[in-house]
């Protein structure tokens, strides 16, 4: 398991990233709006608003919160009027680092990446410095004392995944965007509980860390995420199983 895997299954454990309910509500708010925007308020239609409605739904975001979000980006009530920005940089080893944000205010977003690049990581880049080193896949992290590999793999493969697979604690299912509500759906009717379930940019190649460097990217992409700006932030790292328990124990 490694990049985005590894620092999105410490995010689920540790529960570092959204600490505060009303931030994750409110970044999950803005993807619904920006999704209804784009595509439509009819989720049956339109892919992103499906996953962000299913998303919302799965952290208990309320009724009334969701509803009103899809009418906001349909234009049926005033709201912010949200930009789609990537940053793109460089953490500690080099490794490469994608942004994703939604903000009414660029500047100040963009002001605020850049220093947390400068305090954490190495910096930022120009946008495509990094970009071509991902691609947009359907990721999904399960708990390994949920169910045992093989039916797993079978699960996920007849559902059209890509590839499935174990680290020490978990599973890693990767798919094609267009596979990921059918890979999605399998698992529900199997009752197989994911911790991590999105479209995220999965790295092509990694870059292997010791554990300094691995302390200080997982920092960098902590602090990012907890901007309320951030949507979703992936790197291209590779950390040993060893390695990468004893940071998951550390507080």
């Amino acid at each position: 398991m490694a990049g985005h895997s590894h620092w999105a299954n410490i995010a689920h454990k540790k529960g570092r990233a959204d600490k505060k309910r009303g931030a994750l509500f409110g970044k999950l708010s803005r993807a619904i709006i920006v999704a209804a925007k784009n595509g439509g308020g009819d989720p049956a239609m339109n892919l992103a608003l499906r996953y962000a409605l299913d998303k919302a739904r799965k952290n208990s975001m309320p009724r009334d919160n969701i509803e009103r979000a899809v009418k906001k980006g349909c234009g049926d009530l005033d709201g912010e009027d949200y930009q789609e920005i990537v940053y793109e940089g460089y953490g500690a080893g080099g490794v490469a680092v994608m942004c994703e944000t939604l903000t009414e205010n660029r500047n100040r977003t963009g002001g605020e990446i850049r220093k947390t690049f400068e305090v954490f990581g190495s910096g930022l880049g120009q946008s495509g410095c990094v970009s071509y080193l991902f691609e947009r896949k359907g990721l999904f992290i399960i708990s390994a004392d949920q169910v045992e590999f093989d039916p797993l793999f079978e699960i996920a493969l007849e559902a059209g995944a890509d590839d499935v697979q174990q680290s020490a604690d978990a599973y890693e299912i990767v798919c094609t965007i267009e596979a990921f509500q059918t890979v999605a759906d399998a698992l529900a009717e199997s009752n197989v509980e994911t911790n991590v379930s999105e479209l995220a940019l999965i790295p092509k190649s990694t870059v292997d860390l010791e554990a300094k460097e691995a302390r200080k990217v997982l920092k960098l992409l902590e602090e990012l995420e907890a901007n309320e700006d951030v949507q979703n932030v992936t790197a291209n790292f590779n950390i040993a199983e060893d390695v990468m328990i004893a940071l998951s124990e550390e507080g």
